[in-house]
């Protein structure tokens, strides 16, 4: 474990105060896990806030190609099996929804705040936000295509999935006109920018790999 030492100067200014080692924190005492896997874009979304907001937090990866998401562990945490899961062990609370965990991060630490104080381009995050993890993401991740290939055709996953993608992609549009400044709201990065800059970058790798 790295160890820092500095000089705690109780003397007034002058030299010769007392060393004191200052140990960095052991991961073990970290109080914030996230069960999280790389390539879900709800995943990305909570550790964008995460670090916006600096915090530090345990990563435990959930490869949901292998099924990790099934084991009795996991579902212990989130009965549905579904990414991502924050535990905060300081509170004894686990959150299993990416929208809930973003919203119980901005209630407890307000340090760099997703959501504006205006009450327009708050209203405007919360349903872009919503559109995204609502209307467009669940409509298209792994579990609902695995069953629509398994149960219609490998050729229609695709079809379903621009569809979905393109309707919600259209509301955002609408919603978003006449926003101006360097991210969706505004100049700041706020709620909204997370969810549908990440996802959109998703649907494009997704497709040209697809």
């Amino acid at each position: 474990m790295e160890k820092k030492i500095k000089d705690n100067d109780t003397s007034g200014g002058c030299s010769g105060g007392e060393l004191v080692v200052v140990t960095e924190e052991d991961d073990s005492k970290l109080k914030l896990k996230l069960y999280s896997y790389y390539r879900s874009s709800c995943s990305w979304r909570v550790r964008i806030a995460l670090n916006l907001k600096g915090l530090k937090y345990e990563y435990k990866a959930v490869n949901l190609l292998k099924g990790d998401q099934f084991s009795q562990e996991f579902t212990k945490l989130n009965p549905i099996g579904y990414v991502p899961v924050l535990t905060d062990d300081e509170q004894d609370i686990v959150i299993s929804d990416s929208f809930a965990i973003l919203l119980y991060l901005e209630d407890k630490y307000p340090q760099h705040p997703l959501l504006p104080q205006d009450l327009q381009k708050k209203a405007i995050n919360l349903q872009a936000a919503n559109i995204v993890s609502s209307s467009i993401q669940p409509l298209q991740n792994l579990a609902v295509l695995k069953y629509i290939e398994e149960k219609v055709s490998s050729a229609e996953k695709l079809t379903w999935v621009q569809y979905h993608i393109g309707k919600g992609f259209a509301a955002l549009e609408k919603l978003l006109e006449g926003c101006c400044g360097k991210y969706a709201t505004g100049n700041e990065v706020f709620l909204v920018y997370s969810p549908t800059y990440f996802l959109s970058l998703f649907c494009l790798i997704w497709m040209q790999c697809s």
